[in-house]
């Protein structure tokens, strides 16, 4: 067989998967039923080593990258996306967006200890009144003396309700674009959760609002340069954009195996229901579109890793396995029949989980606004 796109990193995939099976499957039903996270997941994926998948070696991380990141994301996704969802938060979201664009100190002061499983991360970008243009949001930062004063809210925060410590981006200029990124932690003054959200999906990875009222800010904790927090805001979107279009491809390959299961077992009229072709023919349908966003994912995940303008691979592989992703699990849901729509069988719990990844980080409808500009630009 020719290689396929991750073989490099197989065995971590095994890894992933059978750590998936024994500490998420039998427990995934409840974590959805009763909107939790996984007691211990973090402390035992750092156990792995998985929590700085892409960091630096030098503060504990496996100095790894897209293309190995990707792979854990879609075995977990494969049991639970709402788990895999809240580790890409956590370690591409925080820990990789640090490690690239956090100072020396800053790295020293947050990367080990989120490495090691005793912090959570995550990132606050999107407000109640700001989704897709995010250059808009409202939230304000101003000089005081030994730092700054941030006030607005965050919406939609993965991992918001009980995180650690958070990537804000706030505005320090009238200017559309002068955006500043800082690093809070839950214990600085002004810094509140908001309410906990109830979500159709995803249900195991808990998020929230954040409020940031009068919330003071150490001059250290500014990362990268004053108002020019854009650009690695929209370098970081293509990492997370590979993660989560991984998460779709879990989602995917499990309706995949699902469905073919059953349909191999269910019989009706003296015959298994594989044998009926319009029920063959979802299954086909089912794997070709998994296979070729296997591979877009995979391509575009290479192209973050070799440094490569990976804008319009980013956003094409995200669209195009978020789509994959809901079709999959709508299908898997017919081949199961009225199966398929209670909660005794996962379909319907991954069909759910399946349709957030077309909405968050970036919308299907704003990244084939994306995949156009840049094919205008000639990339």
């Amino acid at each position: 067989m020719p290689p396929g796109p991750k073989d490099e990193f197989r065995e971590i995939a095994e890894v992933v998967a059978d750590f998936a099976a024994r500490e998420l499957a039998p427990i995934v039903d409840e974590l959805d039923e009763k909107e939790m996270l996984a007691p211990g997941i973090f402390a035992k994926l750092a156990e792995l080593g998985l929590l700085g998948i892409t960091a630096p070696e030098a503060y504990g991380g496996a100095g790894l990258g897209a293309v190995a990141a990707s792979t854990v994301i879609e075995e977990l996704a494969y049991v639970d996306p709402g788990t895999a969802l809240s580790y890409l938060a956590h370690a591409l979201l925080f820990v990789h967006n640090v490690g690239i664009n956090g100072s020396e100190a800053q790295k020293e002061r947050y990367l080990p200890p989120c490495i090691r499983g005793e912090w959570v991360g995550g990132l606050a970008m999107t407000e109640p009144e700001v989704g897709s243009d995010a250059a808009a949001m409202a939230a304000r930062a101003v000089r005081e003396p030994g730092g700054w004063k941030l006030n607005g809210s965050k919406m939609f925060i993965t991992n918001g309700p009980f995180g650690d410590v958070f990537l804000a981006y706030a505005r320090t200029s009238e200017s559309h674009r002068k955006l500043t990124m800082f690093i809070v932690e839950k214990n600085f003054p002004g810094f509140f959760r908001g309410r906990k959200l109830r979500k159709m999906g995803m249900r195991s990875s808990p998020t929230g609002e954040l409020v940031l009222e009068d919330c003071h800010v150490p001059a250290a904790n500014l990362v990268g340069v004053e108002a020019e927090a854009i650009r690695p805001m929209m370098k970081n979107l293509d990492i997370e954009r590979v993660g989560l279009a991984a998460i779709s491809l879990g989602i995917a390959r499990a309706c995949l195996d699902h469905a073919f299961r059953y349909a191999r077992e269910r019989r009706q009229f003296d015959a298994p229901i594989i044998e009926f072709q319009a029920v063959s023919h979802t299954i086909a349908d089912m794997y070709i579109e998994w296979r070729a966003a296997e591979g877009l994912v995979y391509e575009a995940a290479r192209a973050v890793d070799a440094g490569e303008r990976a804008r319009k691979l980013s956003a094409a592989a995200k669209t195009f396995a978020s789509e994959v992703a809901t079709r999959a699990g709508l299908a898997a849901i017919q081949v199961l029949g009225g199966y398929g729509y209670i909660r005794e069988f996962p379909v319907e719990r991954l069909m759910r989980d399946a349709k957030l990844i077309e909405i968050g980080g970036g919308t299907s409808e704003i990244l084939r606004n994306v995949v156009v500009a840049e094919l205008r630009k000639g990339y």
